[in-house]
């Protein structure tokens, strides 16, 4: 069985290579990306990745990335992951895609751990260093977002990955949005679609359609905003199509 699960791994990620050839004939259209490896330091490359993901730039923020793939570094890997798993929620990304996408970005967030088992434990510890930093609050609504609504065949993915697979709850996810927000509120538009979505899971139609009309509402100044506006909008006339 373990060379059968080694096997299928193997066969599964020697597809990525074609996938990474696809996502940069893809993108290729978007602004190149000014940093190689050569130049920068790692320090300055997770600066500029940060920016990208603050800035909405999620295409560009996965070129970026992509080029440290081999990277033994715990901070660049698990930005990789959630790239991979950004660029796997967007629209213009097909089905086959984005099941690749996911599988990459388990693969990324195992090979994180590894290399740093504390990497998250390190980033709660950040929150409590810095209890003002909104995004960091936001990234771990996300974190625990993402295991919460995590679907039965990718548990099993997760398992072969990690000894102690990672979980949570939308509960969890919740705080952490709403904690975001008290410190920064309407920083972040995403933050309110996923307040809104999270109520959504726990079956709270009222405060659900509260937040997804923020969201909807929320001005749009990137790519990522303007997408946000359509779920939300979408998520809405759904509300009015069951009622």
């Amino acid at each position: 069985m373990g060379n059968l699960g080694a096997f299928k791994r193997s066969l599964l990620f020697s597809a990525l290579p074609y996938l990474g050839f696809e996502a940069y004939r893809l993108f290729s259209q978007a602004a190149v990306v000014h940093a190689t490896a050569k130049v920068f330091g790692v320090e300055e490359i997770l600066e500029q990745a940060d920016y990208l993901y603050e800035s909405g730039e999620t295409e560009k923020l996965y070129q970026l990335l992509t080029q440290y793939k081999e990277s033994e570094d715990a901070e660049l890997l698990w930005r990789l992951a959630r790239a991979s798993r950004d660029i796997a929620q967007l629209s213009g990304t097909s089905e086959e895609e984005k099941k690749l996408l996911v599988y990459e970005a388990l693969e990324y967030a195992k090979r994180a751990l590894e290399k740093n088992e504390s990497s998250f434990a390190a980033h709660k510890k950040a929150i409590e260093l810095n209890p003002k930093d909104a995004t960091s609050i936001h990234l771990m609504g996300i974190w625990c977002y993402t295991f919460a609504e995590m679907p039965w065949y990718q548990r099993r993915i997760a398992k072969m990955l990690f000894a102690t697979p990672p979980s949570s709850t939308y509960e969890e996810a919740l705080g952490y949005f709403h904690r975001a927000e008290q410190v920064d509120p309407n920083f972040y538009s995403k933050n309110l679609l996923l307040l809104g979505k999270t109520y959504l899971k726990l079956h709270n139609k009222k405060l659900a359609a509260f937040w997804l009309m923020k969201a909807k509402d929320y001005p749009a100044h990137t790519e990522e905003d303007k997408q946000i506006q359509t779920e939300a909008a979408q998520l809405l006339t759904g509300f009015s199509d069951k009622n």
